[in-house]
């Protein structure tokens, strides 16, 4: 899917959670209907057969429950894209990313392998860590191959991997450190990984057990005037190996890390004019950084929402499209897994949800260790309704964009009251929690209040932009009866 990712380490996050966010956005031409679900183990298939590479899979007996955003609609498979487990251990899956032609001759993707559709599925329900995450992943894919070319991410309260597969079968994957955020728009985006930690401690960097054969038996290594084996390699380039420097990444890919990076690091570096020290167009931007201030949700959800506001490519400003936004018609989700420190492990895990277009809505927190899904949420049939959080605000995108200046505030006030109720809903469901409640029914009962309070709360400006759109209709005359 045509997606943008952001990841934060515990350390470049405003209260030392992990955050681990990102919005899945369909092909063009289409939207694909979305729902919030709790998968309990009883509802976890055995045998598992995927709708578009027909890949069969015998899965593991002792599945744990956990969330995922699927389509609403089964005609293309499941797609859990994104959700945490009773483990604490949360999932993104995935961000479609790149390649280059001497990496897909050496090692062919694989028609009948794994892919989007299938990851969460077969690979969230069973693991305890995000380093399990990778390996797991890391094992099927070697196993089954893959149809396309995807990362992943994998968080717990401590850590954050980020996968990226190479061809049919290879992989790399890279922690995110502590103190950074990565950024990921639908490119290869590991830009350096240490070989001779991967194939040592594995602390920082793994891959695929046979990627030092398979980088040299096919003349991947790009790099000039290195002298030491590849093995002891502490900075491989893996985008000049792996990765794409086409001129379409540079109208799709590149300009939304640039926008999330100027954003969070606006004086670190230079990112407009002549002299700037990257570009839109730069093949060179970091992969993470260390942010100027500690991250918050709500930054997450901005830079997820970008059309490139306060620059000169907003195509609200500007009647040329030069850039591809990461705020879309096309966006189907975005959801930010949020695993907090310091709370019992009950109730520390929590997804912030927003559905829609990113420029026009707004996000409301649930706690993941629930057994049940608010029906605002999970309700989403072919249908259109406005008993369903993603039809309302696919209602409210859709209106809005052709009234955009008149709407902004009534969107801004939106987005304001669902955040603000959002922060105090967690809380005081956090302080009043006690030991020994039963802690699937307090939850799910606060998700039913945060859900009840957003349906309030769209509904409401639903109301507003339609008015605002019915008022500036082409049809429209002043004068009126008496």
């Amino acid at each position: 899917m045509p997606c943008t990712t952001i990841l934060v380490g515990k350390k470049a996050s405003r209260d030392g959670s992990t955050m681990m966010a990102r919005n899945e956005d369909s092909g063009a031409g289409h939207f694909t209907e979305k729902k919030f679900k709790v998968v309990l183990p009883e509802e976890q298939p055995r045998h598992y057969v995927s709708v578009i590479s027909k890949v069969e899979i015998d899965l593991p007996d002792d599945p744990q429950r956990y969330t995922s955003m699927p389509n609403a609609l089964p005609d293309e498979g499941i797609w859990g894209e994104a959700g945490i487990n009773e483990s604490n251990v949360a999932m993104s899956a995935t961000e479609t990313i790149t390649s280059n032609p001497r990496v897909l001759g050496a090692d062919p993707l694989v028609k009948g392998g794994i892919g989007e559709e299938d990851l969460v599925t077969i690979v969230l329900p069973y693991i305890r860590s995000a380093r399990e995450g990778v390996e797991r992943l890391g094992r099927l894919l070697e196993t089954y191959g893959t149809y396309e070319k995807n990362g992943i991410g994998f968080q717990d309260a401590d850590e954050i991997w980020w996968l990226e597969t190479i061809g049919g079968h290879h992989w790399i994957a890279k922690r995110v450190p502590d103190d950074c955020y990565a950024v990921g728009p639908n490119q290869l985006g590991i830009d350096f990984l240490d070989l001779k930690d991967a194939f040592g401690e594995g602390r920082e960097n793994l891959c695929s057990a046979d990627l030092l054969s398979f980088i040299e038996e096919n003349a991947l290594d790009l790099e000039m005037g290195r002298e030491e084996p590849l093995a002891e390699r502490t900075d491989f380039d893996t985008r000049a190996a792996f990765g794409s420097h086409s001129d379409s990444d540079h109208v799709y890919n590149t300009p939304r890390a640039w926008v999330m990076e100027r954003h969070l690091n606006p004086t670190t570096c230079r990112w407009d004019g002549e002299n700037a020290d990257f570009t839109p167009e730069s093949d060179d931007l970091p992969w993470c950084l260390i942010p100027e201030k500690k991250i918050t949700v709500e930054d997450v959800k901005y830079v997820l929402s970008s059309t490139f506001q306060g620059t000169e490519y907003d195509p609200y400003t500007r009647c040329d499209k030069k850039y591809r936004p990461i705020g879309v018609n096309r966006n189907n989700f975005v959801s930010v897994t949020v695993l907090r420190p310091g709370l019992p492990k009950e109730i520390m895990a929590v997804e912030w949800i927003a559905v829609g277009s990113n420029t026009f809505n707004s996000m409301l927190p649930v706690y993941a260790n629930v057994t049940e899904a608010p029906a605002y949420l999970s309700f989403t049939e072919k249908t259109v309704s406005t008993e369903s959080f993603y039809w309302a605000n696919r209602l409210i995108g859709a209106l809005a964009d052709a009234h955009y200046r008149k709407c902004l505030q009534p969107i801004y006030r939106y987005q304001d009251a669902m955040m603000s109720f959002g922060h105090e809903l967690l809380r005081e469901t956090d302080r009043a929690y006690e030991a020994g409640t039963d802690v699937h029914a307090y939850l799910a009962a606060a998700n039913e209040r945060s859900a009840a309070h957003a349906k309030e709360e769209t509904d409401k400006l639903l109301g507003e932009i339609l008015f605002i759109a019915s008022s500036g209709m082409k049809n429209g005359f002043s004068m009126s009866d008496s």
